[in-house]
């Protein structure tokens, strides 16, 4: 799978978004507000591993039906990727 500079970048804004957590721990800032952070980073991690199951769902059922299969084992797949990142 190739993995698309919007995917890094989500990335890239989420190691942001952690630096900024241990800042927050580092100034002694309240709990609340560091709680409400990390729930933040992880909504963004959820929005991420759905946006790569997605592209590579969407890659595998192309490849799949090309070859003459059928797309069934690819979206099992997929569904089972999501339910382990739960």
């Amino acid at each position: 799978m190739e993995y698309t500079d919007r995917m890094k970048n989500r990335l890239r804004r989420i190691e942001g978004q952690v630096r900024g957590v241990l800042q927050m721990m580092e100034q002694g800032k309240s709990c609340k507000e560091v709680v409400t952070q990390l729930s933040a980073i992880r909504a963004a991690v959820d929005r991420v591993i759905m946006y790569v199951v997605g592209e590579n769902m969407e890659q595998c059922i192309r490849e799949e039906v090309a070859g003459g299969g059928s797309a069934d084992k690819v979206i099992r797949e997929a569904i089972e990727l999501l339910m382990k990142s739960r």
